[in-house]
């Protein structure tokens, strides 16, 4: 039996897994959706990076996880990448669901697409905390009407100090065993850092044509290939 162990990006918590979590567990598996420090029930709280990770390996330890399939989306694939190097033999796999990966000694504000400055204006404007998507901001992502209300509602501040804290790895990111996923409709390619680890390492793609919150506007495509990549098939 497989752990799943799967950690939302920014602004959401355990509670965007509900649908995922039900098809994992109804095929056998374990799951367990984990809410970062400063967000959804746990709102308010600050933290880092480096509390996210922590956040991320105390859950799979004290829960005495094996057979773990890591599984980051978006920003949480900053920490999901380092926790997996920290819980050694217990990792079967990582699965970066259109996420971003760590690079060591950069931070998810490093790579920001608008750029840093952009980024940093925006968390200053809202003291410290990354302001929730609106429903504009979700629109041309494959959601429904009623699933972009479910996230709108859902989604809390996101804690600044995590987005600009430098990720720390001990070793290269491409020899953990690794799926991407990448969603189209997001965009058709993943930035430059996963390309590179698509293209020289031993990293496997898959796509599912939809946008970049899957786990809402397609749980059951995610699910199997998360299934799949626990297997070995993706």
């Amino acid at each position: 039996m497989t752990e799943f162990v799967m950690v939302a990006g920014a602004w959401l918590g355990a509670w965007v897994w509900d649908d995922v979590a039900r098809l994992l567990r109804a095929a056998g598996h374990g799951a367990h959706p984990l809410t970062l420090s400063g967000l959804a029930e746990k709102r308010g709280v600050p933290a880092g990076q480096q509390t996210h990770v922590r956040d991320i390996v105390d859950e799979i330890t004290r829960r005495d996880l094996r057979e773990v399939v890591l599984v980051g989306h978006s920003y949480s694939g900053i920490p999901v990448g380092q926790a997996a190097e920290r819980i050694g033999g217990r990792l079967s796999r990582v699965v970066f669901v259109d996420s971003e990966v760590p690079v060591d000694g950069e931070s998810f504000v490093s790579g920001w697409w608008e750029g840093p400055e952009r980024l940093a204006e925006a968390l200053a404007a809202n003291d410290g905390w990354w302001a929730p998507p609106t429903a504009a901001d979700l629109a041309g992502q494959g959601l429904s009407d009623g699933q972009i209300a479910r996230l709108v509602a859902g989604a809390t501040p996101h804690p600044g100090a995590s987005l600009s804290e430098p990720a720390t790895l001990t070793g290269p990111l491409g020899a953990l065993p690794a799926t991407y996923v990448k969603c189209l409709l997001d965009g058709p390619e993943p930035n430059a850092t996963v390309a590179e680890l698509l293209a020289h390492g031993a990293w496997r793609r898959a796509d599912l044509g939809t946008g970049h919150w899957p786990m809402v506007s397609q749980p059951e495509e995610l699910a199997r290939v998360l299934i799949d990549a626990a297997e070995g098939r993706g």
